[in-house]
């Protein structure tokens, strides 16, 4: 016989030949000789080497422990003195009674739906990770869930948990902001045969999300070639100078009569406009000869009528002159200072009708 301990934060199987005999709370006891006592912490978690259903069978064992089965399809929240402790999956697990405080919540896992029972919070902590699937919907976003490839409903701005199982969750995304979509180099030939490469910006929005991600592929391809269409259905019917013309009404055409089209892709188009008309070298550069002639033409008109203005304006001073002598005087007076205006100095030489020469040029005879 020998005599041992067990701590009041321990438990003591007393093991002989490899088999529990029996188990020991805190205090001192005498055992057999062959006979061992192992001791474990109730702090720790419960790890035996032994057959846990043997130890079942072991007076004063089950007394001393919390069993806990879990199903397949669930799990069990384990709390440690009201704060959030573990996750336990499928099978039986066993906890130390008496040292701390356990709680254990068994939530079915055989949906994907989550009751309010379980915290958010806990949702999102890595220790979930493996049993929860979740989604952020952004405040600019909506979605479409598909349950095992069916359409379920809308999905509004938010964070979306699930449970893991066999069920098979999918979300799809999309941007419900108002988004632009270039046409860019797109070669179009005229109805004149005048080929040239058009820039085309519109700005649209997703309208009807189910139209737009379940009942249509890659939307904003079927835009961008609906687009491309209308524009060279557009401009082939018109000739270079009717497009250039008229160019600020593509934008009204193209938004008029892809309408329709659009609100089956769950689209609306807002505004667009092309950015640029780009022409062959040739064709620019006789555009830029017709222009020159163009403002040379122009020119000359105004040259030629300011010409005639200016004739008609000394033909009337000439009358004028012709009616009124003293007019006549003082417009050689004024181009007379004109004239002394440009000479620094007058050299006067001659003998003395200088003086009355110039009394004759002023005063009225």
């Amino acid at each position: 016989m020998k005599r041992v301990t067990v701590d009041v934060n321990q438990v003591g199987l007393v093991v002989k030949n490899n088999v529990v005999k029996r188990a020991l709370r805190a205090g001192s006891y005498w055992i057999g000789f062959g006979a061992k006592l192992e001791t474990y912490n109730m702090s720790h978690n419960f790890v035996t080497p032994h057959n846990v259903d043997a130890l079942l069978q072991v007076d004063g064992f089950k007394e001393m422990v919390e069993v806990v089965e879990v199903a397949d399809d669930q799990i069990c929240i384990v709390y440690l003195n009201n704060n959030f402790y573990n996750v336990l999956s499928a099978g039986r697990h066993f906890f130390w009674k008496g040292l701390q405080t356990y709680r254990f919540q068994i939530e079915d896992i055989s949906t994907i739906d989550i009751k309010p029972s379980v915290s958010r919070q806990l949702l999102a902590s890595p220790a979930f990770s493996y049993y929860v699937c979740y989604y952020t919907i952004e405040p600019f976003e909506q979605a479409l869930l598909f349950v095992d490839g069916a359409f379920v409903k809308i999905l509004e701005p938010g964070n979306y948990y699930w449970w893991k199982n066999a069920t098979t969750i999918t979300v799809i995304k999309t941007d419900m902001r108002v988004t632009t979509v270039e046409i860019t180099g797109q070669e179009i030939l005229t109805k004149d045969k005048a080929q040239i490469r058009v820039n085309f910006s519109a700005q649209y929005q997703v309208k009807d999300i189910v139209k737009a991600l379940q009942h249509n592929k890659e939307y904003e391809k079927q835009l961008y070639t609906l687009l491309q269409l209308v524009l060279r259905r557009y401009i082939g019917q018109m000739t270079l100078d009717e497009l250039m013309d008229s160019k600020s009404e593509i934008s009204k055409y193209v938004i008029e009569t892809t309408s329709t089209e659009l609100a089956a892709l769950g689209l609306a188009l807002f505004n667009g406009g092309v950015k640029d008309i780009i022409l062959p070298g040739d064709v620019r550069e006789i555009m830029n000869q017709v222009l020159i002639a163009e403002k040379r033409a122009q020119a000359n008109i105004i040259t030629r009528r300011e010409e005639t203005a200016s004739t008609r304006s000394l033909l009337n001073t000439a009358k004028l002159m012709e009616e009124n002598a003293m007019l006549f005087k003082l417009k050689e007076m004024e181009y007379v200072e004109k004239i002394a205006e440009k000479i620094n100095s007058i050299s006067v030489s001659g003998n003395g009708q200088i003086v009355d020469q110039l009394k004759q040029l002023f005063v009225k005879s």
